[in-house]
């Protein structure tokens, strides 16, 4: 599909609360949305990561903590955003033997495109961009 200036872009959002059990609904979320389409396993696959990132790292997995997921499509193009309420941004070394810290490389795999920022409110922004998804 060639994708023209009228193709609309369409949006969704959605909070959570931050909590382990919270990643397989923010998944059922995207899942809806993507309806099946081509590289929806891939998306959903790096949503989960991020999300548990946000979970596990961030401000977010306190009592009471919050995350928000945003997705929009345009035509072939997907974007998914993942707030959450920040926290330390510490680089790790991945040691080979250990079972935790291979996601993000297996997410910049799977993406065309992927960064951080931080967002008002000393809140964490994670973005996605992937142009493989086929309406």
């Amino acid at each position: 599909m060639r994708e023209t200036s009228a193709t609309p872009l369409v949006a969704w959002s959605r909070g959570f609360p931050a909590v382990p059990e919270q990643v397989r609904e923010a998944r059922q979320f995207l899942a809806t949305i993507l309806d099946g389409r081509s590289a929806a396993d891939d998306a959903l696959l790096c949503l989960s990561e991020v999300v548990t990132n946000a979970v596990v790292h961030s401000k977010s997995g306190k009592p009471t903590g919050q995350i928000t997921v945003r997705a929009q499509l345009h035509g072939s193009h997907l974007r998914v955003e993942v707030t959450d309420q920040g926290g330390p941004w510490t680089a790790q070394a991945i040691d080979p033997a250990d079972l935790h810290g291979r996601g993000l490389a297996i997410l910049s795999r799977l993406v065309d495109a992927w960064g951080c920022q931080r967002v008002p409110t000393d809140r964490k922004s994670t973005r996605l961009n992937s142009s493989h998804i086929t309406i």
